[in-house]
């Protein structure tokens, strides 16, 4: 099996909260990240899809065929926005990095032709980051 990976570059903002808890409760669970004013992320995504070469072209899947996927399916949708407010597919879900990744395999896995989806890896800062294989919904 070859995995081959490719990362793209987006900015969002985000707040961590549960509407259901008090702001004393949100504060204690999530600290400055449930600032009621948002704060952002750089984000840095990793997206790799494991496959056999094709025989004709020698690869798993097209790189800049998985770039335009990534930014129609993902970036065009998130970059510069409010993932709270502004992102349909996180609408109801708590914007944690986890819900997001999570929501991200659910946007690219159906558009990934010759190879299959095999891992995101996402980071939120540069010393925090979660991967995710596909296993839950």
């Amino acid at each position: 099996m070859v995995y081959v990976t490719r990362v793209e570059h987006f900015n969002a903002a985000h707040k961590l909260y549960n509407p259901a808890w008090t702001k004393a409760e949100n504060d204690a669970a999530f600290g400055p990240c449930a600032n009621e004013n948002w704060h952002g992320h750089n984000y840095e995504i990793h997206v790799t899809v494991k496959g056999l070469p094709n025989p004709d072209t020698g690869f798993i899947i097209d790189v800049k065929k998985l770039s335009k996927i990534i930014k129609t399916h993902v970036l065009d949708v998130v970059d510069h926005r409010n993932l709270n407010v502004d992102v349909p597919f996180m609408a109801g879900k708590l914007a944690s990095t986890e819900n997001f990744i999570i929501e991200i395999w659910k946007q690219l896995a159906p558009h990934i032709m010759g190879g299959a989806l095999h891992q995101i890896r996402l980071y939120e800062t540069p010393r925090i980051y979660v991967d995710y294989y596909g296993e839950a919904t």
